[in-house]
């Protein structure tokens, strides 16, 4: 047990959340079983890892290389239709799902092996990473989701804006963003997925380094977390992943995004309004986003 490898980045999670170190306890065991159950071999998982899982690549019974991945269920968490959303989509813009299956406690996915497997974000500079970005958008909103019960965007930002309305109770006003600003912009996430005139199966959490390099084609997404919503909320993590452009210039990289997706600018600038206040505890960036994006 104690020479079971643990990604630097799940070992940090486990540092603060005991939940997450007690179920790391139990991951020898599941690995292996999972092994045994689908004829792997498994290899050390990748470095510095996902927060709140642990991957690994393997290869199948046929010499085939995949990825191997074991992730922590937390209550309602977004990870929970990710194999729902990879099956959908089917290897369109997607790493390929080979295998799934979920314990109370964890959910196990066997997918595809992006090989070489370069992040969007160590390869490309952000420009041509937009376009990546949309294009890998477009595909994935246009393919049929009523085969599923994937759950609203509506959902999720409910629960979103619940957690910074409670942590904005308790926040000093040093560190927190303007009281008016904070009413407009959870306002606006809680309206703004029941007003969209489509609904789409999205990402929520697509950025240049959920985006791999592949053979199969130039670039596959992978750690989805689907829920079905406004198209126009999929490009906002990945601007505010681009920061440097973001502090520099907020409407215009709203309006690019807009441009390059097929969205609504207004609708686009709205959204990365809202998130960049639920964004704001603690980071003086998306506080001064939101300022400049304010709606008038």
């Amino acid at each position: 047990m104690a020479a079971f490898p643990v990604p630097r980045y799940l070992a940090e999670t486990a540092a603060h959340e005991p939940g997450v170190r007690d179920w790391i306890a139990t991951l020898p065991g599941i690995v292996s079983g999972l092994a045994r159950r689908w004829s792997l071999s498994v290899g050390e998982p990748f470095q510095p890892g996902g927060q709140c899982s642990w991957v690994a690549p393997v290869t199948g019974p046929a010499g085939d290389g995949l990825v191997l991945k074991v992730g922590f269920r937390f209550p309602g968490g977004e990870e929970r239709d990710e194999a729902a959303g990879l099956r959908i989509w089917d290897g369109n813009g997607t790493a390929r799902l080979h295998a799934a299956c979920a314990s109370e406690s964890a959910y196990m996915l066997l997918t595809e092996r992006c090989m070489p497997g370069t992040p969007l974000s160590q390869v490309l500079p952000g420009p041509e990473q937009d376009v990546v970005v949309a294009g890998l958008l477009r595909r994935l909103w246009a393919q049929p989701h009523l085969a599923y019960p994937f759950r609203p965007l509506a959902q999720m930002c409910a629960a979103w804006a619940d957690e910074f309305e409670t942590g904005y109770a308790v926040t000093g006003p040093a560190h927190r963003i303007d009281p008016g600003l904070a009413r407009a912009g959870i306002a606006l996430f809680r309206s703004l997925p029941v007003t969209a005139a489509r609904q789409v199966l999205l990402c929520t959490d697509l950025h240049a380094d959920n985006i791999l390099a592949a053979r199969r084609e130039p670039w596959l997404v992978i750690d989805p977390k689907p829920y079905v919503g406004d198209p126009a909320y999929d490009v906002v993590q990945h601007m505010l992943n681009c920061e440097d452009r973001l502090a520099a210039d907020p409407a215009g990289l709203a309006a690019r995004m807009a441009g390059l997706a097929g969205l609504e600018p207004d609708r686009v600038r709205l959204w990365l309004f809202a998130r960049s206040v639920q964004e704001s505890a603690g980071s003086p960036l998306m506080r001064r986003v939101a300022g400049r994006l304010t709606p008038s």
